[in-house]
């Protein structure tokens, strides 16, 4: 995705020589078989495809549809942006209960949380607390990982909340996941007095009678249920929050019930999508939002395996997991033979029991069964992926995937989150048949599953799968949709510039020298290609550090051409912050040019000037210019007197 010209398919790199230096170029295709050459210290102008359609449409290269397209997601975005202002306006202006801290008593219930907190977790704590006492009406979403410590959040609010005497109120889209956070609550809170009840489709008509009568006298400091919660009939004595869990699964209907419940009560979402970086970035400010991205400490990397499909290597898995107390889940996506299949693994493992669900059964069965098996009543769970994403099964280590080359990359990485949700070691098999020749895309996504073994790699699958979907789910339906036309990156781009009232323009570049990554320092072509993404995003000091010492650690020492790079990166994101419009060091010029003489009524740019008068000097042109005086210094040695310029200029 080109910021100008829109849609293209990349070709590859191609290495052009010049007198003064060597360079590599991303070759990018458009429609009609035109190739546009990209400079690789430009490729933050380039970023990754992140849509819905598999196969877009290539863009005509000149840029005039694609700047229509951009300029109708400019119109949307600029009123969600103001839709949101006015929401959190709104939010600011209005009165709510002021909760205190009970510092003793909160700090037990702290003290018994059995893990450690990590930084995020720790962060998003803070920040719920300063919500509930500020006396505004709360209103703040958490996203992180399934496992990463959402909960554990959500119940020190919880407990904030009824120690100042209020209710607390948690409402989930599924029976399932209410009876396994009723689980949780049942033991996190057991030390502490707190009434608990779970209200769902598994409470019988008594039951449930019982419990909304409790609900109403306020025998009830902490309800935990389905939309069941959201019925006519139910009451509360003195709601003060409410939690809501995957909010966005919830259908109208509902939606609209749950405004009305928070209109005036104190509201934490909780959600496992994926928020990346840069809509965190571009949101915080008109959205309160708290990003757990940090896993457990013990959570150990899902050892992973892309193999055969055989009886011998199902059943030593399964077995292995059994023998060590655990549970087993199989993957097997096909309805119509899905009980045969059960029928073979049962002949391997006749002492097994073996639980069965799929998304054409009766909803209260296929909840009683997946119950059944969270509670440990079966060995191996053999389902099609309607398996709840939420869903916790702690005990289910071993994850074996029948023909996982028929799923998508993010459904295979959804799956793999599935095990090694403790600090147990949890083994995941993508299998394929024997035989078989797998295509160049499934052959991709099977190795990416490989590759992304790390804890934190949902970050890196989610900027190739799931962003957009995630984006999509936090901004609402009509964003998906201008998000599928022009890219999730872009967009954020373009979300940010909104918000900053700044457009991000970045300088032209005409930099000669030898800048580029030699293939003997990064052999691998894509490694290559995100290495050259990530010189051209250096956009502070940190960042630069990071990177340098990212790519040592891997590569080794830096070679000249790539320290060049890096140098041409920093002085472009220098050169953006005083607005300069191009920068050019050849043999014969090096300068900064600016779009208007404004550019100069700016103390520090001047003072840098004065300091660099013996070698820096104002040009009167037509376009405004400040010229550098070359006494002998190569172009590598004029970008760096560059650098130390604009270093000065921007502190």
């Amino acid at each position: 995705m080109h910021e100008v010209h829109g849609i293209g398919r990349v070709l590859g790199s191609k290495k052009i020589s010049t007198t003064e230096g060597t360079k590599d170029y991303v070759a990018v295709e458009y429609q009609g078989g035109d190739v546009l050459y990209v400079p690789v210290e430009q490729m933050d102008i380039l970023t990754r495809y992140l849509g819905g359609e598999k196969r877009p449409k290539l863009s005509k290269i000149g840029g005039a549809d694609f700047e229509k397209i951009k300029k109708s997601v400019k119109e949307s975005i600029k009123k969600m942006s103001f839709d949101l202002k006015k929401l959190y306006g709104e939010r600011q202006a209005s009165e709510g209960f002021a909760f205190t801290a009970d510092g003793e008593l909160e700090k037990a219930f702290a003290s018994a949380f059995p893990f450690e907190e990590t930084p995020d977790q720790i962060a998003a704590d803070k920040d719920v607390k300063a919500d509930m006492t500020s006396g505004k009406v709360m209103d703040r979403l958490i996203c992180g990982d399934v496992g990463f410590g959402k909960t554990e959040v959500a119940f020190r609010a919880v407990f904030r909340a009824i120690a100042n005497g209020k209710q607390a109120a948690m409402l989930a889209p599924t029976t399932i996941l209410t009876e396994q956070h009723y689980n949780t609550a049942a033991e996190r809170f057991k030390d502490f007095g707190v009434r608990i009840a779970v209200l769902n489709r598994f409470k019988t008509a008594g039951e449930q009678k019982k419990i909304i009568t409790d609900l109403k006298d306020g025998k009830i400091d902490f309800v935990i249920g389905t939309h069941r919660l959201l019925s006519g009939d139910v009451a509360f004595k003195d709601l003060g929050l409410l939690v809501l869990d995957e909010e966005q699964r919830f259908g109208v209907e509902h939606k609209e019930k749950i405004k009305l419940l928070k209109k005036n009560v104190d509201t934490l979402t909780l959600t496992a999508t994926p928020i990346p970086r840069t809509l965190h970035m571009s949101l915080s400010g008109i959205r309160s939002i708290s990003v757990i991205n940090t896993p457990p400490k013990k959570r150990l990397p899902v050892q992973t395996y892309v193999v055969e499909e055989t009886e011998v290597l199902i059943a030593d898995a399964i077995t292995r997991e059994i023998n060590r107390g655990g549970q087993a889940f199989v993957l097997y996506n096909r309805v119509e033979s899905i009980f045969t299949f059960a029928a073979r693994l049962q002949a391997l493992m006749p002492k097994l029991k073996i639980t069965v669900v799929h998304g054409r059964m009766d909803e209260k069965a296929m909840e009683s069964s997946v119950i059944g098996f969270y509670k440990g009543r079966s060995d191996v769970l053999v389902s099609t992926t309607i398996i709840e994403n939420g869903i916790d099964l702690p005990r289910a280590n071993t994850l074996i995937v029948i023909d996982a080359d028929r799923l998508g990359l993010s459904t295979l990485y959804q799956l793999k989150g599935r095990v090694g949700r403790s600090d147990r070691l949890a083994y995941a098999y993508f299998t394929f048949k024997r035989d078989k020749v797998l295509s160049n895309t499934a052959f991709e996504r099977l190795n990416a599953i490989i590759e992304f073994t790390e804890m934190g790699s949902g970050i890196k699958i989610a900027m190739r799968d799931l962003e957009i979907r995630g984006a999509g789910n936090v901004l609402g339906g009509e964003q998906h949709g201008h998000m599928d036309k022009i890219g999730y990156e872009l967009y954020s781009k373009l979300l940010r510039e909104e918000i900053s009232g700044k457009e991000e323009k970045t300088p032209e570049l005409d930099v000669r020298l030898n800048a580029y990554i030699p293939e003997s320092y990064i052999e691998g072509s894509v490694a290559r290609m995100d290495a050259y993404k990530e010189i051209a995003e250096i956009n502070s000091e940190q960042a630069e550090k990071d990177f340098i010492s990212a790519i040592e650690g891997a590569y080794g020492e830096l070679p000249e051409e790539v320290f060049n790079l890096i140098n041409i990166a920093v002085v472009k994101y220098l050169a953006m912050k005083i607005s300069a419009v191009k920068i050019t060091v050849s043999k014969s010029e090096t300068s900064l040019s600016f779009a208007t003489f404004n550019a100069f009524n700016n103390e520090k740019l001047m003072s840098a000037i004065e300091k660099y008068k013996d070698k820096a000097r104002i040009s009167m042109s037509a376009t405004p210019k400040l010229e550098f005086i070359r006494s002998g210094e190569n172009n590598a040695e004029m970008l760096g007197l560059l650098r130390r310029f604009l270093t000065l200029s921007v502190k």
